[in-house]
């Protein structure tokens, strides 16, 4: 392990909301080790903003890591060449022209659908209800699994979710997102025959006439799942939370002195999906006054790099008219989300507008009933609303 200060956190309250710790941590030891995570957390958001980029120090490959052992050595487990090699092998699928061109319309359509169904209702979960099979519609028609119904979608994202920040190693944890994992395999097996007689842009297909292996196919499917799914449900549901419980920001929306795409950027600097990413200390280094040996465990913390008071005038809160470009919600090295372009196009173009527009009068049910939850991956797990129906 680091030489860093240790820094005890209760893993529990550490879950409910990391934020007070996180800015203990930035103030007083902006790299410390924690034993509960097993690993040292960097904090502050301008070194992490450049410690990500020296790959030959914090590597993104973990033989032993919990995502690799889970779901296979996605590109996300790959430096340099290897990690290239795979990500221009995918761009056909996510690159911006094709979100424009090809998926924009998928996502409009199965949004529109949805809300078909929830507008004369007058009340739902906007999670489970709306934001969830809204990822999850948009994110099989973008993997290639149109076999997979949108719940198992779900369910499956976050089986590999919990899986892979399973660092206390409950055992029925690994034994879920094992059998998750089996799901993802039989629904690519049972598309693969299609997409060969009949090629699309779908990330499946695309890996398929790139000739990448079955493994890589397989692993980076699961990582879109993983990451595809939670995060824009997230992203959706708890921009529409922050709209809601700030109606003056909303109202600049639709006065048009605000974007959409403003509003989901701010979200996710105030409260990022991606909250942690792990990296293995490929060679002894001295950053910051800290030792860190081979092998080390360390977790680059993006949701507290974007509350960090050096780089945002109110970090602590939701605000649409502040400066958040320095934020780093999709990463900042080389490891950059690949599924940037589709997720702002989801979130910021169809979703929210779309959802504001078709329920007119959206607003909490009971704002106390809104919860949240996590800090790898945090957003609300339950948002009662109601509407003029």
């Amino acid at each position: 392990m680091s030489d860093a200060p240790i820094y005890e956190i209760d893993p529990e309250a550490f879950w409910s909301d990391p934020y007070p710790d996180l800015k203990r941590m930035r103030e007083t030891v902006p790299i410390a080790y924690v034993p509960q995570l097993g690993a040292t957390l960097i904090t502050r958001r301008n070194d992490i903003f450049e410690q990500e980029k020296r790959v030959d120090v914090f590597s993104s490959v973990q033989p032993d890591g919990l995502m690799t052992l889970l779901m296979g050595q996605n590109m996300m487990r790959k430096d340099g060449d290897p990690h290239m090699a795979e990500r221009r092998a995918i761009f056909p699928a996510i690159s911006p022209k094709t979100v424009k061109d090809v998926w924009r319309a998928h996502f409009k359509v199965r949004t529109m659908v949805i809300l078909d169904v929830l507008e004369e209702r007058g009340e739902c979960d906007l999670v489970a209800d709306y934001a969830m099979p809204v990822s999850a519609e948009a994110l099989k028609v973008l993997t290639g699994l149109t076999n997979m119904s949108y719940p198992e979608m779900d369910r499956v994202s976050q089986g590999l979710i919990d899986g892979c920040s399973n660092y206390a190693g409950d055992l029925e944890v690994e034994a879920y997102c094992k059998a998750c994992t089996t799901s993802i395999d039989n629904h690519i097996d049972a598309r693969m025959p299609a997409l060969r007689a009949n090629p699309d842009s779908s990330l499946l297909s695309v890996m398929m006439q790139a000739g990448l292996s079955s493994s890589q196919i397989r692993a980076n499917i699961k990582l879109a799942i993983s990451g595809g799914q939670n995060e824009p449900r997230d992203a959706i549901a708890g921009t529409a939370w922050a709209l809601m419980t700030n109606p003056d920001q909303r109202w600049m929306i639709r006065d048009g002195k605000v974007t959409w795409l403003k509003a989901f950027e701010e979200y996710a600097r105030w409260i990022s999906p991606i909250g942690m990413s792990p990296r293995r200390v490929a060679r002894e280094e001295v950053v910051n006054g800290v030792t860190f040996h081979p092998e080390d465990r360390v977790f680059l913390m993006f949701g507290s790099a974007n509350r960090d008071a050096d780089c945002f005038a109110r970090p602590d809160d939701f605000d649409v008219t502040q400066d958040s470009s320095a934020a780093i919600p999709f990463g900042a090295g080389p490891h950059f989300c690949a599924g940037a372009w589709a997720a702002r196009c989801l979130i910021a173009d169809i979703a929210l507008p779309m959802l504001f527009e078709r329920l007119k009068g959206l607003r909490p049910a009971d704002p106390k009933q809104t919860s949240f939850g996590g800090w790898a991956f945090r957003g609300p797990l339950k948002m009662p609303v109601v509407w003029d129906s």
